[in-house]
């Protein structure tokens, strides 16, 4: 699993700075919020440094929070003055192991909860298959892969090896759309044997021409690991035209020897 934040990466942001976020900005003596002048490359440059850090970490805590763990935002600031002398309360060794185990802490979490969502859209989608099979025109195969025609061509139909060109939108059980092809205004080509089992087997049913549409669990398509934007053990919903077949190369025959007569 992708992690949220690098140990060295949190430690060198929280040691530059969080003085250019909105909230301690807010809640800091009137005294002290004096605005620095940005005339000069120098004090441009600071400042920029400064505002990118503070809303970097802003942003990572406020993530963070949605998890549970919350920072107090006083001790934060103390850290990054402190940082900036000689006077820290921690060593070098102390900073790394305690950075290192928040960040095992955060991950653990994620992953607690990424677990916990897997769980949830498994069941939501094992209901939705179950109901959308009693649906007029859907079609179930023996591995579990739903379809129904929306428009029927009379093309050829591809095998697995082949090149297919075509045009989809793909979206998860709640309508939300993923990827499309007929969004970015170009359809798409690739062999056929290279994409998600439940795309091999739904377009090998379409003749050119056809519009399906495939519901494809999730054993059939990213299974419990999910990919990008879409979660594990989501259910996929992928409208799709097949446009074009383009057959498989065929390795050049190997001439036989002649035989000695």
């Amino acid at each position: 699993m992708k992690k949220l934040l690098q140990v060295s990466l949190l430690a060198s942001a929280v040691l530059v700075g969080l003085s250019g976020c909105k909230e301690e900005q807010a809640s800091a003596p009137a005294a002290v919020e004096t605005a620095p002048e940005l005339t000069s490359f120098e004090a441009k440059s600071a400042y920029a440094i400064g505002l990118s850090m503070g809303r970097y970490i802003g942003s990572t805590l406020e993530k963070q929070q949605e998890l549970g763990v919350e920072l107090d935002n006083e001790t934060i600031l103390r850290g990054v003055k402190d940082g900036f002398t000689d006077k820290g309360q921690m060593s070098d060794e102390e900073i790394q192991t305690a950075l290192t185990a928040y960040d095992e802490h955060i991950n653990g979490l994620i992953e607690t909860q990424a677990q916990e969502q897997a769980a949830t859209t498994l069941a939501e989608g094992k209901t939705f298959l179950e109901e959308n099979a009693k649906r007029d025109g859907v079609k179930v195969t023996e591995s579990g892969l739903q379809y129904e025609v929306l428009t029927e061509g009379e093309g050829a139909k591809p095998a697995a090896e082949d090149v297919v060109t075509v045009h989809y939108t793909g979206t998860l059980v709640d309508g939300t759309t993923f990827d499309s092809s007929v969004e970015r205004g170009e359809p798409a080509s690739f062999p056929l044997n290279q994409v998600i089992p439940g795309w091999t087997e739904g377009v090998q049913l379409m003749s050119v021409g056809s519009k399906y549409k495939l519901f494809i669990p999730a054993e059939l398509g990213y299974g419990e690991s999910g990919a990008g934007s879409i979660p594990g053990n989501a259910v996929l919903v992928f409208e799709v035209e097949l446009l074009d077949i383009k057959a498989a190369e065929q390795p050049e025959a190997v001439a036989e020897a002649p035989t000695a007569e």
